[in-house]
């Protein structure tokens, strides 16, 4: 599967590249941007952290604002900032609202329609993404492989980061996430996107995508390697729609080890929240990948 570099830019001593490419998961094409530090550049083979964006975003939105580069470059870490869903489909109800369809896709694979088929955000991004990269002519040579890949996210994408390292143990080796969406089933916006893409009645099958419920099945002294970030001032954690004490209590109620959950006094919802701690959670992640 060939990649096609839509631009080429230099960024803290190495390279941001905007890529597209076919996918078969999705049967669109799907945009993605990489960071290649210059240890890449230099012939190092180098893991990679996979960065999953929240509602409305596009691969853009973080390796523009979110200031990831600048401790990736430092550590010799390439980040790969994912869509957030397919684009182009014109399925009916996918521009309707903010919060559900084009670029709310919660990183699942819907299975009512339309969307069955077609928004299959947890194949593309846990098969299909990876295994392009690190099979590809040209950008494989710089990546250290499937075994050092890390995963973080922000909101929706936070909630996607989380849920995915839970759902597939061993595929990597960390997660972190900003202000995450941490107990989807229990809250306005993942029981909308839940009842849309995985249907109103099942709600069985909204607990496999629900973070709070995977690590409460976690057993225990599991150190699931963990760093979660929620700003006080932010109005969706004020609004019930983040619910990181969830995530937390099932964590000490699981008994494992690993978790980190901070309160950062005064930080909202913003890139500026998430500029702040980035080195933070890139450091969380080079620390777990041997870097």
């Amino acid at each position: 599967m060939a990649f096609t570099t839509k631009a080429t830019i230099r960024s803290f001593g190495g390279k941001l590249v905007k890529l597209s490419h076919a996918s078969a998961s999705t049967g669109t094409d799907m945009a993605v941007n990489v960071f290649l530090p210059p240890q890449a550049l230099a012939g190092a083979k180098v893991p990679v952290l996979l960065y999953l964006s929240g509602l409305t975003c596009t691969p853009d939105n973080c390796s523009e604002k979110g200031f990831f580069q600048h401790a990736a470059a430092r550590r010799g870490l390439a980040v790969v900032y994912a869509d957030t869903s397919p684009r182009g489909l014109n399925l009916p109800g996918e521009r309707d609202a903010w919060d559900f369809g084009e670029a709310a896709s919660f990183y699942l694979d819907a299975t009512q329609p339309p969307f069955a088929g077609k928004y299959n955000m947890e194949s593309y991004l846990t098969r299909e993404l990876p295994a392009a990269l690190f099979a590809d002519k040209e950008f494989g040579a710089f990546f250290a492989g499937p075994d050092a890949l890390a995963i973080t996210g922000h909101s929706m994408g936070g909630h996607g980061a989380l849920s995915l390292y839970l759902k597939h143990p061993g595929l990597f080796r960390s997660v972190s996430a900003f202000a995450p969406i941490a107990n989807p089933s229990r809250c306005p916006w993942g029981e909308k996107a839940f009842a849309g893409y995985l249907g109103a009645a099942d709600r069985e099958a909204w607990k496999q995508h629900d973070s709070t419920e995977l690590l409460s099945r976690c057993a225990k002294g599991t150190d699931v390697k963990m760093l979660v970030d929620v700003g006080t001032a932010d109005n969706f954690y004020k609004q019930g729609q983040l619910l990181p004490e969830n995530l937390e209590k099932a964590a000490k109620d699981a008994g494992v080890e690993g978790f980190e959950l901070r309160y950062q006094d005064g930080y909202d919802h913003s890139y500026y929240f998430m500029a702040s701690f980035a080195d933070d959670h890139v450091n969380h992640a080079a620390r777990h990948l041997g870097l």
